[in-house]
């Protein structure tokens, strides 16, 4: 696929939709006035010709797909255009997610915004964004060099001695006069992306995350609310006039809250506080986590580490994309920063699309998804990928 492209080609009908129909989508239909129906997702050709034709709608299906599989792509993107002009008496809240056909593994270098609207409709299953918290402050990590030397003067462990060099630093100014104008727009703007059985998280802090929350009542719909999780984590500074900030808070919304992707299997599973209480079986298999979930901050020293100030831990992540997405599903991520939605789709078999405006984002998330061979838009990392790079 071309560096930006997100078209579906002509063999992808047999997994969900065709080019035209992934760009087009129906016109003219009454959703239920929720923000999830007014900038939802496209429909399926297949489905359209199924409903239109008052027939079985698995043999109709079939018998189109077979058809499509022999087409050219220019044939296949007429066709399907004809058909989804037909979708005047469709229900779109049953359009199956609309599937790009190659991996899709991108990082995008871009304002949101502006990268959001090039995006298809329907094609995230998951997505996740950790804006900024608007603390008034810029973020800034140092990244340090550290190597042993014996006539340094800074000593560590053991009473050896190290020098110490400043490489560089990465971060961000988060300080906004209308956050909520800020961040709504760009979540208005990147619903449209969510699948039918999608969900969407926004992860936030006490600062500004209660205005987010009301402002999502009003914009998805009250009843589109699931859940509120709150990461609890133990580490930093305790002040002696308040009681210590050691959590964040993750709010759930599901594109359609009577039918969304939520794999209770693959619940990563935590030990009982009183084993001995629930029997040898129960405290072997462990329990299910509630929604308040304890996890340590990524450690200052640990290889997770990439230097890019406001990382979020791989554990976090992994959990929600094991339980929240499909294998093979792709997730939206457009805060993306240090690139951990990613990386935590990618470990469990799913697409990404990482957008972030900041080139010391693109630049770190560059180096962290090598081996997961991303696309890269907006940039050319040079070669090797820790050496500089360069803006297109």
């Amino acid at each position: 696929m071309r560096s930006g492209d997100f078209r579906t080609k002509g063999r992808a009908a047999s997994r969900g939709m065709c080019a035209a129909g992934a760009t087009k989508g129906a016109e003219g239909v009454d959703w239920s006035g929720d923000a999830f129906g007014r900038v939802g997702g496209c429909n399926s050709c297949v489905a359209e010709v199924a409903h239109r034709a008052h027939r079985d709608r698995a043999a109709v299906t079939a018998a189109v797909l077979d058809g499509f599989n022999d087409l050219q792509e220019m044939e296949c993107r007429r066709l399907c255009g004809m058909l989804v002009s037909l979708s005047a008496a469709w229900t779109p809240r049953s359009a199956p997610c609309t599937v790009i056909d190659d991996p899709v593994r991108k990082i995008i270098l871009s304002e949101n915004l502006e990268a959001l609207r090039t995006l298809p409709d329907a094609f995230a299953q998951l997505i996740y964004i950790d804006p900024p918290f608007n603390t008034g402050r810029e973020q800034v990590r140092e990244r340090l060099k550290v190597e042993a030397d014996p006539d340094a003067t800074r000593t560590g462990f053991g009473g050896r001695t190290y020098r110490v060099e400043r490489v560089g630093k990465s971060g961000y100014a988060d300080s906004f006069d209308d956050f909520e104008g800020f961040l709504m727009a760009r979540i208005e703007a990147g619903v449209r992306c969510l699948a039918p059985r999608g969900s969407l998280f926004v992860h936030l802090d006490a600062r500004e995350v209660h205005y987010i929350k009301v402002a999502l009542d009003r914009l998805l719909g009250r009843d589109h609310f699931i859940n509120e999780i709150i990461w609890a984590y133990d580490y930093g500074g305790r002040p002696k006039n308040r009681w210590p900030a050691k959590h964040d808070t993750i709010l759930w919304y599901a594109r359609d809250p009577k039918d969304y992707v939520f794999n209770y299997d693959a619940i990563d599973r935590i030990p009982y506080m009183a084993p001995g209480l629930v029997g040898e079986e129960k405290a072997a298999r462990g329990k299910t986590p509630t929604d308040v979930w304890w996890h340590t901050i990524v450690p200052t020293n640990g290889r997770e580490k990439t230097g890019y100030a406001t990382q979020k831990p791989l554990g976090v992540l992994r959990r929600l994309i094991q339980v929240h997405s499909d294998p093979g599903s792709t997730v939206l991520d457009f805060f993306a920063g240090s690139g951990t939605t990613g990386e935590a789709a990618a470990l469990h078999g799913r697409d990404f699309v990482l957008i972030d405006e900041n080139p010391d984002a693109a630049a770190v998330m560059a180096r962290r998804l090598k081996s997961y061979s991303p696309e890269f838009v907006g940039f050319a990392p040079a070669e090797p990928l820790d050496a500089q790079w360069s803006l297109l």
